[in-house]
Formats: C-alpha cells, sequence, structure tokens
C-alpha cells in the first residue's frame, strides 16, 4: 500500500538543506538524510530537521561486523529517526545486532530497520562480473529480502520493480522502501532499474525516494505534489 514519497536531501551543506526545506512553507515532507548531508554537517542536521516536524529516513547503508554496527545503530538510536538501513550483504548477525543496538532499554524500539538488497544502480552484468554474484539478480534481491525478514528487519531497499515479489515472499506488512524513482521522460542519472511513481504503486511499493526530479526541479514544491499525486493517487 502507498504510503509516502520521501524526498532525497542530496545536498552537500547545511544551508542548501534549509533553503531548500524553507520553500515547502509548512509543509513539511518525508524526507531523506543520506551520507552527503550527514558526513558534511553532523547528527545536528537530523535533529534540527526532526524538530522541524519532518519524518526522517536515515541512510548511512551501514556494513560492517556486527559489534560495531550494533554499538552505531545505539548512537544513531537517539535521533529518533523513523527508519534507518544497513546492507543485507551484512548477513543475518549483522542485522540482528543492529536490532540490538536500536532497541531502547525499556524494550521498545522506536525505529524501523530496512536492509538495502542490491543498490538500484547495479546492473544484471556488473552482478556477474564484477560482484562475482552468480545468482541472477531478481532471485538475489529476493533472498537478501528473505534474510531481513528472517533476521527481524522491518522491510528493504529495493527497485519497484521487484516490490511485489518482496511482499508476495515476505508478507505485505514487510516495507518496500524504493528508490530509482524517475518521472515519465526524465533522466535516468545513475540510475539501472527505474520506473514512474504511478509505476511504482501499481508494482507495490510502500514508499519511493526521489531526489533529483525534485530538488533538481525549478519549482521543487511542485515537483513533490505531483510525484505525491501520481503515486498516492486519490490519498495525496
Amino acid at each position: 500500500m502507498a504510503e509516502d514519497v520521501i524526498i532525497a536531501l542530496d545536498f552537500p551543506d547545511r544551508e542548501r538543506t534549509m533553503d531548500f526545506l524553507t520553500r515547502f512553507g509548512e509543509e513539511r515532507p518525508y524526507v531523506k538524510i543520506g551520507m552527503e548531508l550527514f558526513y558534511a554537517a553532523g547528527p545536528g542536521i537530523v535533529r534540527e530537521i526532526k524538530e522541524r516536524g519532518h519524518k526522517i529516513f536515515l541512510d548511512l547503508k551501514l556494513c560492517d561486523i556486527p559489534n560495531t554496527v550494533k554499538g552505531a545503530m545505539r548512537s544513531l538510536s537517539s535521533l529518533g529517526v523513523d527508519i534507518i538501513n544497513l546492507h543485507a550483504f551484512g548477513a543475518g548477525g549483522m542485522m540482528r545486532a543492529a536490532l540490538e543496538g536500536l532497541t531502547l532499554p525499556d524494550g521498545t524500539r522506536k525505529t524501523k530497520l530496512i536492509a538495502v538488497t542490491i543498490l538500484t544502480s547495479t546492473s544484471e552484468d556488473a552482478l556477474h562480473r564484477e560482484l562475482y554474484i552468480e545468482k541472477p539478480l531478481a532471485e538475489t534481491v529476493m533472498l537478501y529480502a528473505e534474510n531481513a525478514r528472517a533476521a527481524g528487519l522491518d522491510g528493504v531497499v529495493c527497485s519497484p520493480l521487484e516490490a511485489g515479489e518482496v511482499h508476495e515472499r515476505c508478507g505485505a506488512d514487510f516495507l518496500t522502501v524504493t528508490p530509482g524513482v524517475r518521472f515519465s521522460g526524465g533522466e535516468r542519472g545513475d540510475q539501472v532499474r527505474v520506473t514512474t511513481p504511478a509505476r511504482a504503486r501499481e508494482l507495490g511499493s510502500d514508499y519511493i525516494v526521489v531526489g533529483r526530479p525534485i530538488t533538481g526541479a525549478e519549482d521543487p514544491v511542485a515537483a513533490w505534489r505531483r510525484a505525491r499525486a501520481e503515486f498516492l493517487g486519490g490519498n495525496a
């Protein structure tokens, strides 16, 4: 079920980020803070945007030994973001440790944890020739999603083209957060597996992540509203 459009705040500093968000006035779009902005502005930018009333997907794609990821998630849990992610490539032990790190002393967990399956910039050829993974790309995505589900995660990052089958294998309540979304006729950029907001809804995406088609638009607010209208239909 389509839930919302997440704007990727892929800006190099706080100033440009806040100038962008100011253009939305009283509206508070769901946003993604990735490595570029987080490394430039630090956790303070997360707190500032959260205090403004935005929901936040913190896209840091953690992948390390279980104890390191557990400690990192423990540190990040205080930011109170809505979604955070890691790489499914880190395997079950790392994913379970990450969940432990996000769990508060009272046993609750405020942040949903999702796993990146295969990056939407990765082609079938690159998967086999450079990553040395022999299984087909689509099957690899499904196996990674099933591993994430078994580890107790809330969902995955995948292509909209894979969202429907992820739900079939892992359940309707297992979130699919899908980048690789462009308006019809728009530039693909460095994405390989892409589709439109309306098609992403039809395919079963729960959330779509849209960056440059919104942030690079002449009127970002109008582009965001268009993306929501196409993705959410009458619920926008």
